[in-house]
């Protein structure tokens, strides 16, 4: 996990942490990745420090932040499910398993459980095409997740 180097501030800490990133390639990206380790997400004030930085806008930041994935602006649920939705994954069940888990769990993809134990996020190709559908599981990716959906449940939910 980044550490960010001791100053007075959250904000100083995270300038001195990015500062060295600037004339990289892909500065920004980097920046937001270790921000995000070491806070376990990006927020607004995160934004406002990377916007300063990189002499980018805020809008700017925020488009990047949105644009990919994994990147987030809150802090992850206890445990995060990924579920597959890319074609072949489609094509072998991953929308049953999906429905499955949205009734199972009382959450919708995108969204997580009332009490943040489960999240349950769409991903596109976890390269398990050839055993579809797949999943992940925090880092456990779950091929063949169909037959698995019984031990993925008891998993988050223990």
């Amino acid at each position: 996990m980044a550490t960010a180097p001791v100053s007075s501030s959250p904000a100083e800490r995270l300038r001195a942490l990015i500062t060295p990133l600037v004339d990289e390639v892909g500065g920004p990206i980097t920046a937001l990745r270790a921000i995000q380790e070491l806070e376990g997400s990006i927020d607004g004030a995160a934004i406002e420090v990377v916007a300063d930085v990189f002499n980018l806008s805020r809008a700017e930041v925020r488009g990047l932040v949105a644009f990919y994935a994994d990147f987030r602006t809150q802090s992850p649920a206890d445990h995060v499910i990924r579920v597959c939705q890319a074609e072949a994954c489609q094509a072998s069940g991953s929308r049953a398993l999906t429905a499955t888990l949205e009734e199972r769990l009382g959450t919708t993809v995108g969204h997580a459980t009332a009490d943040r134990s489960v999240e349950l996020d769409p991903v596109y190709c976890l390269g398990l095409c050839a055993r579809a559908p797949a999943l992940m599981v925090d880092d456990e990716l779950v091929a063949d997740a169909d037959r698995a959906v019984e031990r993925v449940i008891e998993k988050v939910q223990a």
